[in-house]
């Protein structure tokens, strides 16, 4: 009686059970048929516009002016106390641009002179010839045409003396600017800076 019972149970389970009938066949997934869909080929391609962006530049403030002549000053009065010439007569070209942009030309010019004199001491003939052309182009700026040809007559022979030919073109281009646009004179800033001169300053 036990064993028919064992018997009958057994067939119940494993016919109850997919997994435990090893009658049952096994379910085989058709191949999906390929299939292409031409519907997009009916639209052009679609390209979308370049958007041209304008690049806008603003003017330096006078805050940012002076923050940067303030950094820069202390960087040259480093320099010029640790003895790092060479890296103080830059300091000093940065400072006469940046006065430039303020039109206080009589301070540029008396920085870049304090340029060149580093620059002649320690040989940097591109620098002194750099700054040469700088000088000219402000005089021009504040009428001084005759002074400004005398500084870049002086960068034109110390250009051919050393061989810097590069130079040349640059000083020739120049001096036709100063020829041919020349600028009614104007009065420049007398804002001096410490240590320039103050032959204008009545006071």
């Amino acid at each position: 009686m036990r064993f028919i019972l064992l018997v009958l149970f057994t067939t119940i389970c494993l016919s109850a059970s997919a997994q435990w009938n090893p009658f049952k066949k096994k379910f085989v997934r058709p191949e999906a048929e390929h299939f292409t869909c031409y519907s997009i080929t009916r639209f052009a391609p679609y390209k979308l516009p370049n958007s041209k962006i304008r690049l806008i530049t603003f003017d330096p403030s006078d805050y940012t002016l002076e923050a940067a002549e303030d950094v820069m000053m202390k960087t040259a009065q480093h320099n010029m106390r640790f003895r790092v010439y060479h890296d103080a007569s830059y300091n000093f070209t940065e400072l006469a641009h940046m006065y430039v942009q303020q039109s206080r030309y009589s301070e540029a010019i008396w920085y870049l002179l304090q340029s060149n004199n580093i620059s002649r001491q320690e040989n940097d003939d591109k620098h002194t010839i750099e700054n040469l052309i700088d000088i000219a182009t402000i005089k021009a700026k504040m009428g001084e045409i005759v002074l400004a040809q005398q500084d870049l007559t002086e960068a034109h022979d110390l250009a051919y003396s050393k061989g810097l030919n590069e130079y040349l073109e640059t000083i020739e281009l120049a001096g036709q600017y100063i020829t041919q646009h020349k600028l009614p004179k104007q009065k420049p800033v007398l804002i001096y800076a410490d240590g320039a001169e103050k032959n204008g300053k009545s006071e």
